[in-house]
């Protein structure tokens, strides 16, 4: 199975991007998952976002700490089983759920977990604890397993990894917006990448307007930071996983600018 993996898109930016890059490239991939928590305007995401994210052909949207930036997301999360919070908020949380199982377009059934860190984050519950209390249970229903995990710290991320390796097919890291080069394999079998990178725009601060951040730096005063324009890159994963086994086979790293989708 071909797994498109798509960073964090960030604003109309993100969006252009990301639906430039699917006009062209959609029908390779059997899978496709989405990083959405900053699809709408930099901080969450919208109603109207999220079904624009799934008539593109969009199999599950992943998000982290901003999916609760938009109240109006709130319903959906409640009626959608293709769009995901992080798994270890405090039981009991609602809306929403953390983890689900989706067909590809081939028949395929392919769970898909949305995790969030602890170091340097909001404090909610220890994702390693979490998802070993679902593992089993997704493992029973589907080989191929996909997890998202939104998280600051390089350490952590490589750390839920192997402590995953050999139970799922993919952990990649979001939130940081800046991609990562040491995408590999782990022994048992196991895709990996501390971040998965930004869709959106370049000129800017990871994704937001340098004229606003840079001063905020300077003056440590709040600001209201805006989504920056112009320049606009496309990060995602290419990875192909064994239906049989789900194990990780081969992982690639895709950045691309703009320019270039539009000659692919």
């Amino acid at each position: 199975m071909k797994v498109l993996v798509v960073g964090d898109v960030v604003g109309n930016p993100g969006r252009k991007t990301l639906y430039a890059y699917l006009e062209k490239m959609r029908d390779k991939y059997d899978f496709i998952v989405v990083n959405g928590e900053n699809a709408a305007g930099g901080f969450g995401i919208t109603t109207k976002i999220a079904d624009e994210f799934f008539d593109k052909k969009i199999d599950v949207i992943t998000s982290g700490n901003h999916i609760w930036d938009k109240k109006e997301i709130y319903t959906y999360l409640e009626g959608s089983d293709r769009i995901l919070r992080p798994i270890n908020y405090p039981k009991g949380t609602t809306p929403g759920k953390g983890y689900t199982i989706v067909e590809s377009k081939r028949g395929v059934k392919v769970g898909v977990i949305s995790a969030q860190g602890r170091v340097f984050m909001p404090p909610i519950d220890c994702p390693f604890e979490r998802i070993s209390e679902v593992i089993d249970e997704i493992r029973k229903q589907c080989k191929i397993i996909i997890v998202d995990f939104h998280a600051e710290a390089t350490s952590e991320k490589i750390a839920l990894g192997k402590y995953l390796d050999g139970k799922i097919s993919l952990l990649y890291g979001t939130h940081t917006h800046v991609q990562t080069a040491d995408e590999k394999i782990f022994l048992e079998g196991t895709g990996y990448i501390s971040d998965v990178g930004m869709t959106g725009s370049d000129s800017g601060i990871i994704g937001m307007s340098a004229e606003v951040v840079i001063p905020k730096f300077i003056t440590a005063l709040p600001q209201r930071f805006e989504v920056a324009e112009g320049n606009e890159r496309f990060n995602g994963l290419s990875v192909v996983i064994d239906e049989e086994t789900g194990e990780c086979e081969s992982i690639e790293r895709i950045n691309l600018s703009l320019k270039q989708i539009e000659i692919l």
